[in-house]
């Protein structure tokens, strides 16, 4: 019983290898607060040459970003709290609403609706840039943004069905 246990504890322990991974994301989102700057930066300098499809192709990429950092601190908070440790945050006023209702079927539902909306900004640049795209392209990011829309909607279905099930054995 005692190797037993000893090794439970190594398994519960291992959760700590993903601390690293958290950190390397965290890493990744300072890049892409540089890369924002100076797109930013870009918009900012030539705003006086471009014109207006230039400059909403420009926002359309900062929007891009951001969605991509909120995506980021979903997987960074929401991973960590999930799988590693509990975030001791009950007294921080700037605590994130989402936190208290975050499990593995929330957090999947969340970045497949958060990538759904990274794809819209992707499919709605390519269709601004429709003449500029072949065909095949256009029709591919469309196949590939409604294989995302219907992931989330898979995903978010069930994980419906898994809460109704839960409460309904709570009732039980």
């Amino acid at each position: 019983m005692k190797v037993e246990h000893k090794l439970e504890s190594f398994v519960f322990w291992s959760r700590w290898l993903q601390a690293p991974l958290y950190l390397g994301l965290i890493i990744a989102q300072g890049v892409y607060v540089y890369h924002f700057l100076l797109e930013l930066w870009h918009l900012i300098r030539h705003a006086n040459t471009l014109d207006s499809t230039a400059i909403m192709l420009s926002v359309l990429g900062l929007i891009d970003v951001v969605m991509i950092a909120n995506l980021l601190i979903m997987v960074i908070i929401g991973g960590y709290e999930t799988f590693v440790s509990r975030l001791d945050l009950d007294s921080h006023t700037d605590k994130p609403e989402w936190l208290n209702h975050v499990n593995a079927g929330v957090l999947k539902v969340k970045l497949a609706t958060a990538l759904v909306g990274i794809s819209s900004i992707h499919l709605l640049k390519t269709f601004i840039e429709a003449e500029k795209r072949p065909e095949s392209v256009m029709y591919w990011q469309v196949v590939i943004h409604l294989a995302f829309v219907l992931s989330a909607l898979l995903l978010a279905w069930t994980d419906k069905i898994m809460v109704s099930q839960a409460n309904s054995s709570e009732v039980h």
